[in-house]
């Protein structure tokens, strides 16, 4: 099971503590040594009040990847800079939601939104108090449920963990599946090391399918030794909690993401600390490779340049023959990021997939041949059927 976020630590280290500190602070005044170097589109930033551009403190511009129209949901969003940029990227059929458990930096993002809404000509920005490994609770529910009615024994305590958790389940803040795009900037990695599993199942479980995650963080060459771990200043300096860069990429694909990808890497690192470097990453990874492999009849060909390529779930594409696939892995392999790197053979006569025989998944690399696309002769699975729960996929 894994630990809720308000379990302890094992260490006596409260790396929360630390950090909610530090950035309560860096809302009050600016502070250098929290902000790695990055560069925004001017233009978007013209609508910004001067203290958000100043004391809202990251290492990327995840804002920069986002379509209109889409439903964003910012991970640590500090004073809001990326929020009211993603905003105006959006424009106004899209939305943005900010989460932050900083109170000083969500006063700062809140006071914000009438004269960025003023500026930009709509409102589509909100802004919540909540961790960000437990996108469920309303922390601002919370403050208010403990101003209103303190807890003063054992008993109220026990009565309001019932209550936190019936909220939880029945009216979560960010619901499943109800975002197209989660973002973050620079703040996974301060969430502590055993916490970090339930936030990424967290990015996923908000996510629609078809849904992604981009992400920039800090990540590093070595894996951060425990002495560094324990450090209260490096913590919340970005330092401590930060993943190694291919602990960072294996974490979505082992939350359920496909299509991961590193879309910039600093070259040089931001920081040296005992010799192991730290670095500004931003990687995208997609939702929605979960359901039944059904025979259509469908068949890609991969480009090249490569002899062959291995995909997430062990298919084998080698280069310039036309694989069979199943009706989900045609249709994965249609967008995201693999589309330019594959033509796409549909069969001459359609296959409905309700009416579709499973897909043999298993059968390793099944090639089909020309004559077989122009019949429409469907496979034949052999041994057990590939079914949504099973996993084969």
């Amino acid at each position: 099971m894994s630990p809720s976020p308000d379990s302890p630590s094992t260490s006596a280290l409260q790396p929360e503590a630390s950090v909610e500190d530090r950035y309560a602070a860096g809302a009050q005044a600016v502070e250098p040594a929290l902000c790695c170097p990055t560069s925004y589109d001017p233009t978007l930033l013209e609508a910004l009040p001067k203290e958000v551009i100043e004391r809202d403190y990251g290492c990327g511009d995840p804002s920069k990847h986002l379509r209109p129209g889409e439903r964003v949901l910012d991970l640590g969003s500090g004073t809001g800079k990326i929020c009211f940029i993603a905003s105006q990227v959006v424009g106004p059929e899209g939305s943005v939601v900010g989460v932050d458990m900083t109170d000083e930096m969500l006063e700062v993002a809140r006071a914000a939104q009438a004269p960025v809404a003023e500026s930009v000509g709509y409102a589509n920005v909100e802004f919540h108090k909540a961790h960000i490994q437990d996108l469920r609770l309303d922390r601002d529910w919370l403050d208010k449920r403990l101003a209103d009615d303190p807890v003063r024994n054992e008993q109220q305590m026990r009565a309001l963990d019932s209550e936190i958790e019936r909220r939880r389940m029945e009216t979560p803040l960010i619901p499943d599946d109800s975002i197209d795009v989660v973002v973050s900037n620079c703040v996974l990695n301060l969430v502590r090391s055993e916490h970090k599993p339930v936030l990424f199942e967290e990015l996923y479980r908000v996510l629609g399918r078809g849904g992604r995650a981009v992400i920039s963080d800090i990540v590093s060459d070595e894996s951060v030794p425990l002495a560094l771990q324990e450090n209260e200043e490096l913590w919340s300096g970005c330092i401590s909690g930060a993943l190694r860069e291919e602990d960072f990429l294996k974490a979505f694909e082992d939350a359920g993401f496909h299509g991961v990808q590193v879309l910039e890497r600093q070259e040089a690192p931001w920081r040296v600390v005992e010799g192991i470097e730290f670095r500004s990453l931003t990687v995208e990874a997609f939702k929605g490779k979960e359901g039944e492999c059904l025979e259509c009849g469908q068949s890609v060909v991969y480009k090249g340049p490569f002899k062959e390529v291995l995909d997430d779930d062990a298919h084998t594409y080698p280069r310039g023959q036309a694989v069979a696939v199943c009706h989900k892995t045609y249709n994965l392999l249609l967008n995201g990021p693999y589309a330019a790197d594959f033509i796409f053979l549909e069969p001459e006569s359609a296959i409905d997939p309700a009416q579709a025989a499973p897909f043999p998944c298993t059968q390793g690399v099944l090639l089909r041949s020309a004559a077989e696309r122009k019949a429409g002769t469907q496979l034949t699975a052999g041994g057990e059927d590939c079914a949504a729960d099973s996993g084969c996929c």
